[in-house]
């Protein structure tokens, strides 16, 4: 009598893209942010392949059982949710046409290859990936061999300008606010147009904060090397190209 669900707010677009197994030939409900791999604004969806009778029997004012889509529909709103934002809903549509073309799996293409890139260079300096690896676009690692926490892992990193966040690992000894490890993704970079070569420096830019975690200078020379690096990935490069 369970509902199955599965949430794919991360790996949606890999899946979208058949690069991951699809959930929804063994689920009744999907959900989905549609930022992260969708590279969309802030938001989520519910999804269903199919939609079916609900089985508590829950009636309209006609006297016809609702369909689970119809519960669905009323728990978001009015249940929970109030007027809409119409230039949000306009922002995910934009989002899910460029889901459609071939542009966007090439990306997707390429936010996979730089992270099993990105992967396999952090196992090359000794870094313990939780499962060994990556098949999508992130990875979890356990810096327990490094001596180092999440916290501080984050912490000294953000002084550098290199964003990722803390997060727990299986048998964390440490509370979540502090963590023994760290979670590290790679669409912002591939959206920057960052390929698999690009990875090591990224890499190399990361331990030598963690292998120097207290030497403030050694953060501050990385530092500049981030801004320097950065300058061939410019954010709006069509803007770049006006200017030259």
């Amino acid at each position: 009598g369970a509902f199955v669900m599965c949430d794919m707010a991360h790996p949606a677009g890999l899946i979208c893209k058949g690069l991951l197994s699809s959930p929804f030939e063994h689920c009744h409900f999907v959900t989905s942010t549609t930022h992260k791999t969708l590279r969309g604004p802030r938001g989520g969806i519910i999804l269903m392949k199919k939609d079916f009778e609900n089985p508590f029997g829950l009636k309209d004012m006609k006297g016809n059982v609702r369909m689970m889509s119809n519960l669905i529909d009323m728990a978001v709103f009015p249940g929970t949710q109030g007027g809409p934002l119409e230039h949000v809903i306009a922002a995910k549509a934009i989002a899910f046409g460029e889901l459609l073309t071939d542009e966007y799996t090439t990306y997707i293409k390429q936010v996979q290859k730089n992270a099993q890139a990105m992967a396999k260079a952090f196992v090359d300096k000794g870094y313990q990936i939780i499962s060994g690896g990556t098949d999508n676009h992130l990875m979890l690692i356990d810096l327990r061999n490094k001596n180092i926490t999440g916290k501080k892992a984050q912490e000294t990193l953000d002084k550098a300008h290199i964003t990722l966040n803390k997060n727990a690992v299986p048998y964390d000894d440490k509370s979540p606010f502090v963590t023994s490890g760290i979670r590290v993704g790679v669409p912002a970079v591939t959206t920057r147009g960052m390929k698999e070569e690009h990875m090591q420096t990224v890499v190399d830019l990361i331990d030598r904060v963690l292998m120097s975690i207290d030497d403030e200078a050694i953060i501050s020379s990385v530092k500049q090397e981030v801004k320097n690096f950065m300058k061939q990935f410019p954010l709006y490069p069509e803007l770049q190209q006006g200017k030259q």
